[in-house]
């Protein structure tokens, strides 16, 4: 059976910029500021991109959409997200969820096969062009703290109506590939018994942190399937390069112990080797097998300048055999320079 993402994520694109930040996720950007981290992506050969309604409340495909109007629509790859329309209202209470974004919008929870047809129109028109290659179904997790009565229900339409949709769609043309979006596996698991997903993002899953169940359990599970992943958050929301955050959510300010030991352990192998450790997160996020492309959050130039940089860079095979001697990463964890 073909795998259609491997056809769609050639090797140029498996290096992707990813919409929270400027979306306003951590902190307020301007748009000068987003013109400008897009254009440093592009210049440093960024041809993925991948955004969603939910990232500002409209505002970062906005943004993107500013900048990638202008380029050639052949020469990227862009993916979005179904599942949350929006309603433009003078009392809206954006303020409760993206308080940075200063949106004029209501959320709407919308997973059935019209609400995703119209989703993918919005976001065509913020965007200001005229095509996804790809569409992911957003946020049907049990980490998703905002649905009115649980993602399951959520699942249950989004089953009966925006997967068997979006598979007609790419049947159509209208996209290329479709699946879901989320930061936990169980709907991973679930979506492809439930339908034919080409490639899900996998956020939060797979980071030098937290693999274990990815490595020995989700990605055993796509690869019979034969669908493939998208990696984001590779650093767990900064956490890797040292924000004061873990993943998302209102209470991501409140780091488990164990987490923040982890870390500390990581960094003191690091040291020893000469290894800047956000390095060594990203090269390891993108190196299984089963990951099509690895997408990174930036809010500046420079960010995603020192992104690029980090898969470039060389990193030494003792520092891997060591992470995997004091038991840091999983023993059947790719590592990059070395057979998946």
């Amino acid at each position: 059976m073909t795998n259609r993402a491997k056809q769609i994520f050639t090797p140029e694109f498996k290096f992707g910029l990813g919409g929270v930040s400027l979306g306003n996720e951590f902190n307020k950007h301007t748009d000068k500021d987003a013109e400008e981290t897009l254009q440093a992506a592009w210049s440093v050969g960024v041809r993925y991109f991948d955004v969603a309604p939910w990232y500002g409340f409209g505002l970062s495909e906005r943004r993107f959409g500013h900048f990638l109007h202008n380029q050639k629509r052949d020469d990227y790859l862009l993916s979005s997200k179904v599942g949350k329309l929006f309603k433009a209202s003078k009392d809206n209470k954006h303020a409760e969820i993206y308080p940075l974004s200063d949106s004029p919008n209501d959320i709407v929870f919308d997973y059935t096969a019209d609400g995703v047809r119209r989703s993918i129109e919005d976001s065509l028109q913020r965007l200001g062009v005229d095509s996804l290659d790809v569409a992911f179904v957003h946020d049907i997790s049990p980490d998703f703290a905002f649905f009115p009565n649980g993602w399951e229900e959520q699942y249950d339409i989004a089953r009966k109506g925006a997967f068997p949709a979006l598979s007609k769609m790419r049947d159509e043309g209208i996209i290329r590939a479709w699946g879901i979006g989320v930061n936990t596996p169980l709907p991973i698991h679930k979506v492809m018994e439930d339908a034919d997903p080409d490639v899900c993002l996998c956020a939060q899953q797979y980071s030098l942190i937290d693999h274990a169940d990815a490595v020995n359990d989700l990605f055993p599970a796509v690869r019979n399937r034969n669908v493939s992943l998208v990696i984001g958050s590779a650093l767990n929301a900064g956490f890797i390069s040292g924000s004061p955050r873990y993943n998302y959510g209102k209470d991501n300010f409140k780091i488990p112990p164990a987490v923040l030991e982890k870390r500390e352990k990581l960094r003191a192998v690091a040291a020893r080797h000469g290894v800047d450790l956000r390095t060594a997160a990203l090269q390891f996020s993108a190196a299984p097998d089963v990951a099509v492309a690895l997408v990174v959050g930036a809010r500046s130039a420079q960010q995603i300048q020192e992104d690029y940089n980090s898969l470039q860079a060389k990193i030494p095979a003792e520092f891997w055999a060591e992470l995997k001697q004091r038991g840091l990463i999983e023993p059947s964890a790719s590592v990059p320079g070395a057979p998946a």
